[in-house]
């Protein structure tokens, strides 16, 4: 293990994957701030719509771009699994938002109540410190102490979105609506969170490519 882990520090790095890891988490937090307009103004829902998809389509092409690019070079600045994982994940997370908008469009949720808004911000927030996180991942050992407690954070959110959902959940069936309006705003509810699980999924693999270089 060591004298794998001491070749990959005296040879050079490939770093255009960080640069790409960098503007896919840049369009990871466009996404999620067009949801969180969207959800605080919902009387422009097909622009934003609109909006979603054009981001989500260059998220797609950094995706497809990296891929390719891992099987062309020779040197990457760390697993090669890792990095296939970590840019899915990223895709993933995005794809997701628009999903959120996509039903909200769809079941006509244009009402959005406080703790779906809450869970919005829940996601930008998350958004924003995975983007924090991908510059540092140029030097990994040198920036460990940070990236770890950027995950940390990430991870707390992600907790604190679970109670949000739990409540949500509560409170929407003793509102009891009729059926395509709760299964509507349900499934709104459960997306958002899923979303703050995908950016802690996100953060996880980060913590995995951590600890093969700490």
């Amino acid at each position: 293990m060591m004298p794998m882990r001491l070749f990959r520090k005296l040879m050079p790095r490939e770093e255009r994957f960080i640069d790409r890891f960098v503007a896919h988490s840049a369009c990871m937090v466009a996404a999620a701030g067009k949801l969180v307009t969207l959800m605080a103004d919902s009387s422009d829902q097909e622009k934003c719509l609109e909006e979603l998809s054009g981001i989500e389509k260059d998220a797609d092409a950094i995706t497809r771009q990296t891929i390719i690019a891992l099987h062309r070079a020779f040197l990457t600045p760390f697993d090669r699994s890792d990095i296939h994982t970590l840019i899915v994940a990223l895709d993933d997370t995005v794809d997701l938002i628009e999903e959120v908008a996509q039903h909200a469009a769809l079941y006509r949720v244009t009402d959005f109540s406080p703790r779906m808004r809450e869970l919005g911000e829940m996601i930008l927030s998350m958004s924003r410190l995975l983007a924090e996180v991908m510059p540092l991942l140029t030097n990994i050992s040198g920036n460990a102490e940070q990236i770890n407690r950027l995950c940390e954070r990430i991870s707390k959110v992600e907790t604190d979105a679970d109670r949000v959902l739990r409540d949500s959940l509560t409170d929407l069936i003793a509102e009891q609506p009729e059926t395509i309006v709760f299964l509507g705003r349900k499934e709104v509810y459960e997306l958002l969170e899923a979303v703050t699980d995908r950016c802690d999924d996100v953060a996880d693999v980060i913590e995995g490519i951590l600890l093969d270089h700490v």
